[in-house]
């Protein structure tokens, strides 16, 4: 299994960004998708996860309203829709994948992507 994860950048306090993750894998429907982060001195937290098949899914309460986890089916992609973003989501986020059970752990992931930068300034 392999991710590949894309879309971080540069913006102000409010805006948005798009994350991509695409995964290369044979068979995918009994994975689950989540999106991590690591800020600057701070261990990673779990942001969100997807399970692929019936799209389950789960937020950090942090991040609970603003950001949406979806997948496209079609293209094995895993997308992480941040709106109203804040300082303090600055962050590298990584994507990650693991078989069946949802978590929040990021030890239980097996398969991790390389990250994406994420600054959002006041």
């Amino acid at each position: 299994v392999q991710l590949q994860a894309s879309g971080g950048g540069s913006v102000q306090a409010g805006g948005s960004l798009r994350l991509s993750c695409v995964v290369s894998v044979r068979t995918f429907s009994n994975y689950v998708m989540g999106w991590f982060r690591q800020a600057p001195g701070k261990e990673r937290e779990f942001v969100a996860s997807i399970r692929w098949s019936g799209g389950s899914t789960d937020y950090a309460d942090s991040v609970k309203g603003r950001f949406t986890i979806s997948k496209d089916s079609g293209k094995t992609i895993v997308y992480l829709q941040m709106n109203s973003l804040r300082p303090e989501d600055t962050a590298v986020y990584y994507c990650a994948a693991k078989w069946m059970v949802m978590t929040r752990t990021a030890n239980e992931y097996d398969y991790w992507g390389q990250g994406t930068l994420v600054t959002v300034s006041s």
